[in-house]
């Protein structure tokens, strides 16, 4: 492998498909210009199936025209989408307590809320993404306080519905690991110690309760205490949230001169991911395993979403920048080639978001309350980035 020529090829490959695929599909389908915020439940062609706006979409969405304003091209349509995207969602999402809305109508009435923080943790780093695109810092401060919210609610009995009834004990991933990304996002235009004890803190957990080396494997759901339950639900692996959290990891070593404990445990979970998630027989990221080899009860289980495919992406280049093991750059190619392959809509643009596991389209919409501008994109700002960052190293 030319190395030189190869990372070469996908910075541009990412950095055009971006500015003249993804961005202008979400610019001219998504971003509602009369009411402010963005549509997601689009078909194929683009054309509007539902008005329902998803609240994880207005900070998602936010997050990446201030993130691509950051690290591709100062354009100001980008800018005035996170603009419109944020007045949109500081008008409408929030209800008394500070507590966001699931969905809500193209013009903002609530329709409904669920138990989960994800809608505060994606409005978080819309806000700072901004705060660090135009300087103004009163966005930081807003990240600060969504942040600091999202912390109370977590931890204040009673506040947030329970998803089981009261003697169910369980943890789940999910809302450790994103909160790393949350922590680093902030911490990029405000320094706060909390912010790096929240990293800290989460990656102590994902350590001492998630990661089962019995099984090799970060489990989604575990017992109080890390406890492994031998039931269809805590026996799931997510490989695309894994190889997720492993970046986020990669990232946070990186930031301290590439930790060498942190950077084992990315690569540890890393290593896990890729071999219970890549697929021997059709190639991508499946959807879910059961960590003892029995059938995993989820409809999707052998699946091929989006959005797993970009995190092992990102994944793989992050764990070749910081170790300059060629074996990653290899899958780096596996997933990129597979992917290309596979998602891309060359006649409407965007890309599937749903396969089979033999790689057929499963449904052709581009979007829905769940999928939306935001990890193909960012895929593509990383992948940028870190191609970049390689390239200097050689």
């Amino acid at each position: 492998m030319n190395k030189k020529k190869y990372l070469e090829f996908w910075a541009e490959s990412y950095k055009r498909d971006l500015t003249e695929n993804i961005m202008p599909f979400w610019m001219e389908h998504g971003w509602d210009r009369v009411h402010g915020g963005v549509y997601t439940c689009v078909d194929r062609d683009g054309s509007l199936m539902d008005h329902t706006k998803s609240v994880w979409f207005q900070g998602r969405f936010a997050f990446i025209c201030s993130y691509a304003y950051n690290n591709i091209e100062h354009r100001q349509e980008w800018l005035d989408a996170a603009k419109s995207t944020l007045d949109f969602m500081e008008s409408h999402c929030f209800d008394k307590n500070g507590h966001m809305y699931f969905s809500v109508t193209e013009d903002g009435r609530p329709l409904r809320q669920r138990r989960y923080v994800f809608s505060e943790t994606f409005a978080s780093i819309a806000m700072s993404e901004y705060a660090l695109a135009t300087g103004d810092m009163s966005y930081a401060e807003k990240a600060m306080k969504i942040f600091e919210d999202t912390q109370l609610f977590l931890s204040t009995p009673g506040f947030l519905e329970p998803k089981f009834e009261p003697d169910v004990k369980l943890q789940s991933h999910s809302i450790v690991m994103i909160l790393i990304n949350v922590g680093s996002r902030i911490r990029s235009v405000i320094d706060d110690p909390k912010l790096t004890t929240q990293i800290d803190h989460s990656i102590t957990e994902l350590k001492k309760y998630f990661i089962h080396p019995e099984f090799k494997a970060l489990l989604e759901t575990v017992g109080p205490n890390g406890e492994f339950i031998d039931t269809n639900m805590t026996r799931t692996i997510n490989p695309g949230h894994c190889l997720e959290t492993s970046w986020f990891i990669m990232e946070e070593a990186r930031l301290r001169g590439w930790d060498k404990d942190l950077m084992d445990t990315a690569l540890k979970i890393y290593n896990w991911s890729w071999d219970w998630g890549w697929d021997k027989k059709f190639g991508g990221i499946i959807n879910f395993r059961d960590c003892r080899h029995l059938p995993p009860q989820d409809y999707s289980q052998d699946m091929k979403f989006w959005w797993p495919q970009c995190e092992a992406i990102i994944s793989s280049l992050y764990a070749y920048l910081g170790t300059g093991d060629e074996e990653y750059l290899y899958r780096h190619r596996e997933i990129s080639e597979w992917t290309y392959a596979h998602f891309p809509d060359n006649e409407y643009g965007e890309w599937y978001g749903y396969l089979h596991r033999d790689g057929t389209v499963a449904q052709p919409a581009k979007g829905n309350l769940f999928k939306g501008p935001f990890h193909i994109p960012r895929m593509m700002i990383k992948g940028y980035t870190l191609c970049q960052d390689i390239l200097k190293t050689l």
